[in-house]
């Protein structure tokens, strides 16, 4: 074989190589921008359902796409294209209505018509309580973030879709609302921790329907101590495996039964 011929090779194979680099790139970029987007949980306000340390899939299709479901929130369009409306219980990520470049995620409560309330700690749809039993505690500070029991208490919402709720402060000044109306277009979130969320009872306020981001499905990674996933030295100790490749809706939570 010739000189010419073997450089000739070579240059194909590089060519190619670098096609099939640009072709993955592509699909990476594809995957990121409509389907599905990394989301990290940086705060406690969903616990006991996510935890610090929880690294996510949000699939962006869900609901649709607006200008909040693409990278950087490129203005290409206004309101939702594709839309479908979320369902109540959903956990979902948002942008911030005050600040739209910060992401917060938090459970949808309320539709647009709804009457949400909060009375003695126990949540009111359309003036109907909402069942809350108290399942158990967890004496977990990798959960509660405190060094104490913490109650636990299962809702159930009008659709049937359950979930755990933390206590840590009987009274505190989220347990008791005003009624809130939700505007159409409109949703109401709340978090899961409820006596630590900035959430519509608080300063978030309704959440418009075009500020939906997707909604969280799989736990991919979990580590605790406030560890970076780099940290592979932490892992044997921080590591959450049991909550690897979970469902959002699905994870363990170490509650204790009465």
């Amino acid at each position: 074989m010739s000189v010419s011929s073997e450089q000739s090779l070579k240059q194909g194979g590089l060519a190619e190589t670098v096609k099939v680099v640009i072709q993955a790139l592509l699909i990476a970029l594809v995957i990121r921008t409509l389907l599905f987007q990394p989301f990290s949980i940086p705060s406690g306000s969903m616990k006991g359902t996510l935890l610090v340390g929880d690294y996510l899939f949000v699939s962006q299709f869900s609901y649709g796409y607006s200008r909040y479901s693409l990278p950087l929130s490129l203005p290409l369009f206004s309101g939702r294209i594709f839309g479908t409306e979320p369902q109540r219980g959903d956990v979902v990520v948002f942008s911030l209505p005050r600040e739209p470049s910060t992401d917060y995620i938090k459970r949808v409560i309320g539709l647009p018509g709804d009457r949400i309330q909060m009375k003695d700690g126990q949540l009111f749809i359309n003036g109907v309580g909402v069942p809350r039993e108290k399942v158990g505690q967890i004496n977990n500070p990798d959960i509660t973030e405190v060094d104490r029991p913490v109650d636990v208490y299962r809702e159930t919402l009008p659709n049937n879709v359950s979930y755990d709720t933390l206590d840590l402060s009987p009274n505190s000044i989220g347990d008791n609302t005003r009624e809130f109306v939700v505007p159409e277009g409109h949703y109401f979130m709340m978090g899961d921790n409820r006596d630590n969320s900035t959430d519509s009872r608080f300063s978030v306020g309704f959440v418009p329907a075009e500020n939906l981001v997707g909604r969280a499905n799989i736990i991919f990674f979990s580590i605790a101590g406030k560890a970076s996933p780099l940290e592979i030295w932490r892992w044997p100790s921080e590591l959450r495996f049991d909550r690897l490749l979970q469902s959002v809706n699905s994870a363990p939570n170490s509650v204790k039964t009465n």
